[in-house]
């Protein structure tokens, strides 16, 4: 007569994790927003969604000395505007709120100013576009406090958000800077 061997702990581990979640399981039945903190988030992606276009019609249209710097700086921007934003939409969806990024929503309630038509020079547009940083970033500081009472992790994306909006705004600003 030949022993049965009994699963190992490897093997049991394995059979579970191969059972279908519950509803009560998956990610669905996790933290939900509030409409406060789904109506925050929204605004700082608002201004991010913004953010990336204005920079990219800065982008385009900026002309003068210093123009190859200022225009590479201003892919940075724009790149780093598209990112954060996705990475706060992306959160809103983990919370079960719904990004909305779409042009008429963003044109109806950013809080950045308009940018100009035509072509810009240099010194305007780092004016411009350090005007466009500071909006998005008080933005962010305007929502802080109540996004971290309620979502701490969701905080903690506005904190990365705060960083590099304020690293560009520093960065873009000096170029029109002289020393003190």
């Amino acid at each position: 007569m030949t022993p049965t061997k009994k699963p190992s702990s490897t093997q049991a581990a394995k059979k579970q994790s191969t059972t279908p979640l519950t509803k009560d399981q998956n990610a669905e039945s996790g933290f939900h927003a509030s409409e406060q903190l789904g109506q925050s988030l929204q605004r700082v992606l608002v201004d991010l969604v913004d953010l990336q276009i204005q920079g990219k019609q800065a982008h385009w249209n900026v002309v003068g000395k210093n123009f190859r710097d200022t225009h590479l700086q201003l892919d940075e921007v724009v790149e780093a505007a598209r990112r954060l934003g996705d990475t706060v939409a992306e959160r809103m969806r983990a919370l079960h709120a719904i990004p909305d990024g779409r042009s008429r929503t963003v044109a109806d309630t950013t809080s950045l100013p308009p940018y100009p038509e035509g072509e810009v020079s240099t010194t305007d547009t780092v004016d411009l576009v350090t005007e466009r940083l500071e909006a998005a970033i008080a933005t962010v500081r305007d929502v802080h406090d109540a996004v971290d009472e309620e979502d701490p992790t969701s905080a903690d994306i506005l904190h990365v958000v705060l960083e590099e909006l304020e690293q560009f705004a520093w960065m873009v600003s000096a170029e029109n800077r002289a020393p003190a």
